[in-house]
């Protein structure tokens, strides 16, 4: 699943995101979302969270929890 929709993304979902300074390369910062900071329903480069470490980042793919 992609992250571009703010109604698939809830608290305590494990995720994928591309960190501001790694927007370049495209790496993925794996982590579990504590905070949604996007407001609106979608965004076309994914929706910006925060994970439990703290770091900031946008979606790039939502991971199976299973």
């Amino acid at each position: 699943m992609d992250g571009r929709k703010r109604s698939t993304i809830h608290k305590g979902l494990a995720v994928a995101i591309v960190l501001k300074q790694d927007q370049r390369t495209g790496k993925e910062t794996v982590g579990v979302v504590k905070d949604i900071l996007t407001n609106s329903p979608s965004h076309p480069h994914g929706i910006k969270v925060r994970l439990e470490d703290g770091q900031v980042g946008r979606v790039c793919r939502i991971l199976d929890n299973a």
